[in-house]
């Protein structure tokens, strides 16, 4: 009897040291040296339904070392006994290895009354199945599985197949964990089931929960987990770059988790599935084109799941619940004033309609984008063309709580501003472009003409002589704000807002000036600004990287202060190509492009500046606050924008479309 019990615990004992390790040793370096997906689970204990331990690696990488699950949290199940809901890891359980990488939990509930967890891995997928079992299964009133990702680690988010309108979702879904890789989750019944993705940016806590229909005698539901690609987009003829740039473009797919209390007065918080920052930040209007433009290009990331439809999802969210009666539409929490809020939506609408080809929804929704167009017409008060901002853009204009005009919310942008211009320009010629597919001639010319004014004036309103580029804002005073601004001056020459012999003289002179400079780190990206923001120019009297000395120069490099955020870059490289140099853009793309696969353009959600590294200053150093920024992402557009037939795709409302007499 004795020798039985010792052979029995030794049997137990191997079988416990397998399932931890999940993955035998060999086949995870296999898959990592053959950049193979991979997957890593282990947390297996006789008494304790639950894995504690849970990641993955889609590109084959060292990733899967690092756990994807919050500290001192597992994956469970939960279920609802007598209107209480109580978790299974705290119910008497009985665990059995069932061989390598498969093992099964019996939980029990009630008397003569189970639940049965089965769990199966693979090097790359995993499998598990949940039925319940015994003489009464009423006692069982719910059952749900529960993921607590770690959003430190990276901002784990759920796209799903389904949408449901009170947030709730449906299987199949994706869960992407950025810089790890994208997971489809299914149900292999296809029974759709419901989930939620729950968050609290305080907290910095992500829960994904699965929830079951009630369960029946024997029956089991099942799910998959399974690695997914991104296919090379269809046209694209460097497809080596492309897989330089997959496990990245996910990136900027940030719903939100619900979190905080939006809808009840409150600054913060967000219902689940609207893009966002990043999984528990911040929606913000300004930024929902940044998304929809990438979505462009991928508008189904798996069978039945459409990155589009989340984009139309975020779309209505913002005309039905956060425009103003005005038309004028709130950029983030309660803040308005933002040209480029109103602007954001303009070209995300036209890039869903454009991939969906749905008129029936644009015919429901352009009379709410015509509102927030006219709010724009509206504010050209001197008539020129260009649509003036609230703010003066005036020295030491800019005081806390305001903010400026567009996204770069903590320098001076005001009155003729060139960044909100430059959106609004395509706005307007999007809107034309929609207008055309409903057959709206009037209103199409209508906005091809307000696009037209405002493309006459641009240049020469902002075209500074003594530096040979853009300046950022011209300000009510009439003094020029000029910074050697990166990002204003390639979405001018990108947008073809200047001619092109120009912008090639205007991309040199930045280029010379960063040389000058002694800037060399392109793995970053290039610096927002080239000169350093006077105080006087920033959001006073303290904020984010705003300097102390009037001359900019002690925070210098630091966030809004010409810091570099790698997604802005994109429009200085998307210029080089549009002019014919992009043998100069590709010297930093393809430096990016290696500091994206070792995951070094976020370190998880922060909310704590300067440890952010959304924002980095010359060298690297981390100068931000979100940490993740989902809008860094976008850069890896210049990977398809190197080609003609890309660029034409999308630049194509910004040629004039031909008029029909009216």
């Amino acid at each position: 009897m004795i020798a039985d019990r010792f052979l029995a615990i030794a049997r137990t004992t191997a079988a416990i040291l397998t399932a931890i390790l999940a993955i035998s040793p060999t086949a995870q370096a296999q898959a990592e040296m053959a950049n193979e997906p991979c997957l890593r689970m282990s947390g297996f204990d006789v008494k304790r339904a639950a894995i504690s331990y849970l990641s993955w690696d889609t590109e084959g990488s060292r990733r899967v070392e690092q756990n994807l699950l919050r500290p001192k949290s597992e994956v469970a199940l939960r279920v609802r006994l007598g209107g209480q809901w109580r978790s299974a890891v705290d119910l008497p359980t009985t665990g059995q290895a069932l061989g390598d990488n498969e093992y099964r939990y019996d939980i029990s509930v009630g008397p003569q009354t189970k639940l049965r967890w089965h769990i199966v891995a693979s090097k790359n997928s995993l499998e598990m199945s949940v039925s319940a079992h015994g003489e009464n299964l009423a006692l069982i009133e719910a059952v749900e599985l529960v993921f607590p990702f770690d959003p430190r680690v990276t901002p784990t988010t759920v796209i799903p197949s389904v949408r449901n309108a009170d947030g709730t979702m449906r299987l199949p879904a994706v869960i992407n964990a950025p810089d790890f890789g994208q997971m489809l989750l299914s149900d292999d019944r296809n029974d759709h089931l419901m989930a939620r993705l729950l968050g609290s940016r305080k907290n910095k806590t992500v829960d994904f929960v699965i929830v079951f229909p009630k369960l029946e005698a024997e029956k089991s539901q099942r799910l998959k987990l399974i690695p997914i690609h991104l296919p090379v987009p269809h046209g694209l003829h460097d497809k080596a770059i492309w897989k330089a740039a997959r496990r990245g473009w996910f990136g900027a797919f940030q719903p939100n988790a619900k979190w905080g209390t939006p809808g009840t007065g409150q600054l913060y918080g967000a219902p689940a599935g609207v893009l966002a920052n990043n999984v528990i930040s911040d929606p913000a209007s300004c930024s929902l084109w940044f998304y929809a433009d990438k979505a462009l290009w991928t508008p189904e990331i798996a069978p039945g799941i459409s990155i589009m439809n989340l984009v139309r999802d975020t779309i209505d969210w913002w005309l039905t619940e956060r425009m103003l009666p005005s038309g004028e539409m709130i950029c983030y929490w309660n803040m308005t004033d933002f040209l480029d809020a109103n602007a954001g939506p303009i070209i995300a609408a036209w890039d869903y309609v454009e991939v969906s080809g749905d008129t029936k929804w644009l015919a429901g929704r352009i009379d709410k984008l015509e509102k927030l167009a006219e709010f724009l017409a509206k504010r050209d008060v001197d008539g020129d063309g260009l649509v003036e901002a609230k703010q003066s853009g005036n020295r030491n204009a800019l005081v806390q709580p305001t903010r400026s005009s567009c996204w770069w919310d903590a320098v001076n942008y005001g009155h003729k501003c060139g960044h909100s211009n430059a959106i609004i320009y395509r706005a307007w010629r999007c809107l034309a472009d929609l207008e055309a597919k409903l057959g709206r001639d009037s209103r199409q010319a209508h906005y091809t003409k307000l696009s037209d004014k405002l493309k006459a004036v641009y240049a020469k309103t902002l075209y500074n002589p003594h530096t040979g580029w853009l300046a950022g804002w011209k300000s009510q005073d009439g003094e020029l704000h000029d910074y050697g601004l990166t990002a204003v001056n390639g979405l001018a020459i990108e947008y073809g807002l200047v001619e092109p012999q120009q912008g090639r003289e205007i991309l040199s002179r930045l280029r010379q000036k960063m040389q000058d400079e002694g800037f060399k780190r392109y793995d970053l990206g290039v610096p927002s600004s080239l000169l350093p923001v006077r105080r006087s120019d920033y959001l006073l009297p303290d904020a984010i990287g705003c300097p102390k000395r009037e001359d900019g120069s002690d925070t210098f490099g630091q966030y809004m202060n010409s810091g570099i955020t790698a997604g802005q870059v994109l429009h200085f490289l998307a210029a080089h190509y549009v002019v014919g140099d992009g043998d100069k853009a590709d010297v930093i793309l393809r430096s990016m492009l290696e500091r994206q696969q070792q995951g070094k353009f976020q370190n998880g959600v922060t909310d704590d500046f300067p440890r952010g590294i959304d924002w980095t200053d010359w060298n690297g150093n981390p100068t931000g606050y979100e940490g993740y920024l989902a809008d860094s992402f976008r850069f890896l557009q210049a990977v398809l924008l190197r080609e003609p037939a890309f660029r034409q795709r999308l630049y194509r409302p910004l040629e004039r479309p031909g008029l029909k007499e009216l």
